[in-house]
């Protein structure tokens, strides 16, 4: 009975691990399905093929590499980090960084009037907190207008 229940369990964890490998598996014949969602031959073969290599006590790096070698890096889901990829993987990074730098640049030019730095300058003492507050009432521009769905439509048509 206990030798039973230990071959069920050791081929529930079998089935397991390879339904794991499986779903970080692309489909080479569908190419936006895991191997383990798509019913193409191929991707039966693979999963036959990946249940036989776990039973065989491989690990899934070994495996992993073995598919990788077969089919090219295009078949697993996680491409490796190299400088090829490098791109791949910094893009959000760099993505982001930009948009804060933008932000900070335009938070920066909000908060600093040009022209209340020159007439400091020139008068050679600052201005007064109610100067300052009348110097940039002048100064700013209006907001511009709210854009609305077809806002661009009546640019466009000159009205």
């Amino acid at each position: 009975m206990g030798s039973e229940e230990d071959a069920l369990r050791k081929a529930q964890l079998v089935e397991e691990r390879a339904r794991n490998i499986s779903h970080n598996v692309r489909c080479t014949e569908c190419g936006s399905q895991s191997i383990e969602e798509s019913g193409a031959d191929v991707a039966i073969l693979l999963r036959k093929l990946i249940r036989d290599e776990v039973r065989s006590g491989k690990s899934d790096k070994d495996i992993y590499n073995k598919l990788q070698e077969e089919f090219g890096e295009s078949v697993l889901y996680t491409p490796k980090f190299d400088m090829q990829t490098a791109a791949l993987w910094l893009s959000p990074v760099i993505f982001g960084a930009g948009i804060v730098g933008v932000w900070a640049y335009k938070r920066h030019r909000q908060k600093t009037n040009v022209h209340i730095m020159a007439l400091d300058l020139i008068r050679g003492v600052p201005l007064t907190p109610t100067e300052r507050e009348a110097m940039l009432d002048l100064l700013t521009p209006p907001p511009p207008e709210r854009a609305t769905p077809f806002s661009w439509w009546r640019k466009w048509r000159g009205g």
